[in-house]
């Protein structure tokens, strides 16, 4: 069986349309390796050569194209050169239009953007995993943004929560007979975000942790004079990197994300002021 000529069309990448056209090939057993790829078309004026040259090799054409003006004059050409076409995406568009009631964006390379995000959020909670809880000191030279702070101040969700925003964080905790990473003093202070808490709210989370676990006796992790050290310690070491320090008493993992999110954008803002 002759391998007909396929044209592949799209105002982006044409990796959506190639994937398809390859997908649909493979019900007749056809290879590959004769699809032809047009991308970024988008202007009416790269039309006619293109048309013309599917035209004179006899080959079909399956576009993805979403720029309107440039769809319809595409469809009408082949029409008229007597090209065979597949428009692979406007009639979904116009019935999602009509679904839905709201018109496209009409932007190409949206599905590339979208993908890249995903997969740059998915690296973001791989690298919180790898570098949570201070396992990995050299991370903290690869992190968007390093969250420190004593036992039981949501440095782990927060670190999560962070990385479904697409930022790469590390997060270290604070203990007083730990040594501190020198990393910590390597990087910019506007990257390193202190949690505080209080001393009551702390003491209660301590005590309600050791109950969870079964060890309510054990009470030095809770203990006043345990916690006041921790905290001073906690102070005399942010106050040494000069970093941003949030105090994350009673608030939810959610409240404290949107406003280390708030202070993040206002650095960022500051820098290109």
């Amino acid at each position: 069986m002759t391998q007909p000529a396929v044209y592949v069309v799209s105002d982006s990448t044409g990796e959506t349309a190639e994937l398809v056209t390859r997908a649909a090939l493979s019900q007749f057993g056809q290879t590959p390796k004769f699809i032809h790829r047009f991308h970024h078309v988008d202007s009416t004026e790269m039309l006619d050569e293109i048309v013309d040259l599917v035209a004179v090799n006899h080959g079909i054409i399956v576009h993805t194209i979403v720029l309107e003006d440039v769809r319809q004059a595409l469809n009408e050409k082949a029409k008229a050169f007597g090209v065979p076409i597949i428009d692979l995406f406007g009639p979904l568009l116009e019935q999602l239009e009509a679904t839905y009631k709201i018109k496209p964006l009409a932007e190409p390379g949206k599905v590339r953007s979208m993908d890249e995000a995903y997969f740059a959020k998915v690296a973001a909670i791989e690298f919180a995993v790898e570098n949570d809880d201070g396992r990995n000191p050299r991370g903290i030279l690869q992190a968007d943004y390093v969250l420190i702070g004593i036992s039981r101040t949501s440095k782990t969700p927060l670190s999560q929560y962070l990385a479904l925003k697409g930022l790469k964080i590390a997060n270290v905790p604070i203990v007083p007979e730990a040594t501190i990473p020198e990393e910590l003093f390597e990087i910019d202070p506007n990257k390193i975000i202190g949690l505080k808490i209080s001393k009551q709210k702390l003491s209660h989370i301590r005590k309600e942790r050791l109950m969870s676990i079964g060890m309510a006796d054990a009470g030095l992790y809770a203990s006043d004079a345990r916690i006041d050290k921790e905290l001073a310690f906690f102070k005399i070491l942010t106050d040494k990197l000069d970093c941003f320090v949030l105090d994350v008493t009673n608030k939810a993992i959610e409240e404290t994300a949107n406003e280390i999110l708030t202070h993040i954008g206002k650095i960022f803002d500051e820098k290109f002021e």
